[in-house]
């Protein structure tokens, strides 16, 4: 790597830390990306023709991770064209990705699936209540990380650790309330943290997949989608969800419009005359 393009990538990445104020994880894969691309190439990335970075591009098979990819070279090439390490740079657009509907469960099948709990010990009232938890309130895994009982307010739940260092406030469901009560209720070490393991220390993000994979046998992700899922089915208005999950832009949220579309052909060839075939 050349003295030059490491400065570049060295000031592309405190444009990113300081100006944008992206979290570590988000500015690590910036960089990953980057490095990863330049070592494919074997040459300054910012002196990479467009025929050059499609042809890193052409090695990855996922487009999810395609896209991914080609959004931080976007970023990285035009942050180094506002600073005029280079005069021009590659031309290149997303690929359409199929917008698959989110796996989500049923409140039904999550209850069935958590009944399996033995509820005697702390360490089941704490798995128990935690799903709930998850599903009661469509917060992120790193949210419920950094959950704190001063957190909670008469049925309402602050959320500090939000996307974007932004605050939120979420309703939890009485019933996800209850099972929380139960397990503090019991429980053996003192924290104003809502979720510990049995040393007393807060539960990782590991901790917390495992625990909802092991009764449910998905990741803590489907429950946020369950979370949008039920609220979206039940006729929430998607302004409402956004702020709920946290989302910065609707268009983040709009892939829910799918389960409306879903609800409202549903709802037609149920009762419309016309759609069961009525004269």
């Amino acid at each position: 790597m050349t003295e030059e393009i490491s400065g570049a990538l060295e000031a592309f990445q405190e444009y990113i830390t300081v100006v944008k104020g992206l979290r570590p994880h988000t500015l690590d894969a910036y960089m990953r990306d980057l490095t990863q691309a330049q070592e494919y190439l074997q040459k300054p990335l910012q002196y990479a023709s467009t025929e050059e970075i499609l042809s890193f591009l052409a090695t990855l098979n996922n487009p999810r991770t395609r896209n991914r990819k080609l959004s931080s070279l976007n970023t990285f090439f035009d942050f180094c064209y506002r600073s005029e390490f280079i005069v021009d740079k590659p031309g290149l657009k997303l690929a359409k990705v199929p917008q698959n509907l989110p796996k989500f469960l049923e409140y039904d099948e999550i209850l069935t699936m958590i009944e399996r709990i033995d509820r005697s010990s702390e360490t089941g009232l704490r798995d128990y209540a935690l799903i709930l938890f998850l599903y009661a309130t469509g917060c992120r895994v790193s949210e419920a990380v950094g959950a704190c009982r001063s957190d909670l307010e008469e049925g309402w739940l602050k959320i500090r650790n939000a996307k974007g260092d932004k605050e939120r406030l979420v309703p939890v469901a009485p019933v996800a309330l209850e099972a929380l009560d139960a397990y503090l209720h019991v429980r053996t070490h003192e924290s104003d943290r809502l979720w510990l393991n049995y040393r007393g220390t807060p539960l990782s993000r590991i901790s917390i997949f495992k625990t909802v994979k092991k009764y449910l046998g998905v990741s803590p992700h489907v429950l946020r989608h369950s979370f949008a899922t039920a609220l979206i089915l039940g006729g929430a208005d998607l302004r409402v969800v956004q702020e709920l999950l946290g989302h910065e832009s609707i268009v983040t949220t709009q892939i829910y419009t799918h389960l409306q579309k879903e609800d409202l052909r549903q709802s037609m060839e149920q009762y419309h005359p016309l759609a069961k075939g009525e004269r």
